[in-house]
């Protein structure tokens, strides 16, 4: 087995545009182009090109699949119509998230699960062994797709001009089978910064070919390549949560204030899915005794928090940051962190930071920090 990261269909191509590379996940990922601030300011203001090639695609297809994903995810998913997407979990018998995902119905009984690039495996091999005695096959199709996303307002009028596909019928969390710039792709209005935008699932030969055209189409109007670094300030200003950092196996969705992804009231295989038991004493637990919330803060100082630190007040320890950083479109730093129920109403007083032994002051605030108009 090697241990040298895997590379997108793009790489060479990231690398001739100069881009600052990282290991992620066991695959190799521009980090950066330019400026991690500018490549941000351009997904909110105009557009932002990003590879996402290393995201995990799991196709189920069989007469039974929508009970297979009934059963092995926490989400209605035998409910979602064909072209449509719906955000969900997989979770262990014990409640805790092995992942969050994406499920797209490709048709009657096609689907495909989109899962963060370092449990792609994990989640594969919890769909296979969850598939026994239902009449579907799971496939692991990682090799079989490069993913582009364009995010920004200015993303439809770009994709527009390179297809005769239905954009103005395809709604959020929606995907629909098209051409691009003569590529033959899915096109799904979903994306991770808050923003509208699309990402293209593609074969891997023609990803240079879409890359190139949409760099072409977006550059009069400002789009640039984007890297992992504004992906993430973006999604935490949009309040979206990061495996690893705001989900956890030590956590079920009720902990995570995502209690919603849970659908208890699915009538397939009789109501049964794995984790049940589990996640309906977490529901109530939650209602009875409220876990730790998940809150923004703002900093009113120029510290930044960064993933770990304690959160405190009145010198007690109240909670942990998930992820922090600075906030380009706020001008300060920002966190996302679990606080005790008592100190997460927005506004809460006295609230700090431990960075290094210094108790920062912070205001508590609602999550998003950061809502698109419409």
């Amino acid at each position: 087995m090697s241990n040298a990261p895997r590379l997108t269909a793009l790489d060479a191509l990231h690398r001739s545009l100069g881009a600052t590379m990282t290991d992620f996940a066991g695959w190799d990922m521009p980090l950066r182009y330019a400026s991690e601030r500018d490549e941000h300011n351009a997904v909110r203001t105009k557009a932002g090109l990003f590879d996402l090639s290393h995201m995990g695609e799991i196709t189920v297809t069989g007469p039974k699949a929508a009970d297979l994903l009934d059963h092995a995810l926490v989400g209605n998913i035998g409910s979602v119509g064909v072209g449509r997407a719906r955000y969900t979990m997989i979770c262990r018998e014990d409640g805790g998230i092995v992942d969050d995902l994406i499920v797209y119905r490709l048709g009657e009984s096609e689907y495909m699960v989109v899962a963060n690039a370092g449990n792609a495996q994990i989640v594969l091999d919890a769909l296979t062994e969850r598939s026994q005695g239902f009449d579907a096959e799971v496939r692991d199709d990682r090799d079989a797709y490069a993913l582009i996303a364009v995010q920004g307002p200015e993303s439809p009028g770009i994709l527009k001009s390179l297809t005769d596909a239905d954009l103005d019928g395809l709604k959020y969390y929606a995907g629909l089978p098209g051409t691009v710039a003569g590529v033959p792709a899915l096109i799904a209005r979903t994306g991770y910064t808050g923003e509208d935008g699309f990402e293209l699932f593609v074969e891997p030969q023609h990803a240079e070919k879409l890359w190139q055209a949409l760099t072409e189409a977006g550059a009069p109007v400002g789009l640039i390549p984007c890297g992992l670094s504004c992906r993430d300030t973006l999604r935490l200003e949009a309040g979206m949560p990061l495996y690893g950092h705001e989900l956890t196996t030590a956590l079920t969705p009720f902990d995570a204030g995502l209690g919603r992804v849970v659908k208890f009231e699915k009538t397939s295989n009789d109501g049964r899915f794995v984790g049940r038991e589990a996640l309906q004493a977490a529901a109530e637990r939650a209602e009875t005794n409220p876990p730790r919330k998940l809150v923004g803060l703002i900093a009113e100082g120029r510290r930044v928090p960064r993933a770990g630190m304690p959160v405190v007040a009145g010198g007690e320890v109240i909670g942990e940051v998930t992820s922090g950083a600075p906030s380009p479109t706020l001008g300060k730093p920002i966190a996302i962190a679990y606080v005790d129920a008592a100190h997460a109403t927005p506004g809460s007083e006295g609230v700090g930071v431990d960075i290094r032994g210094t108790h920062e002051p912070y205001e508590v605030v609602a999550l998003p920090f950061y809502k698109r108009q419409k």
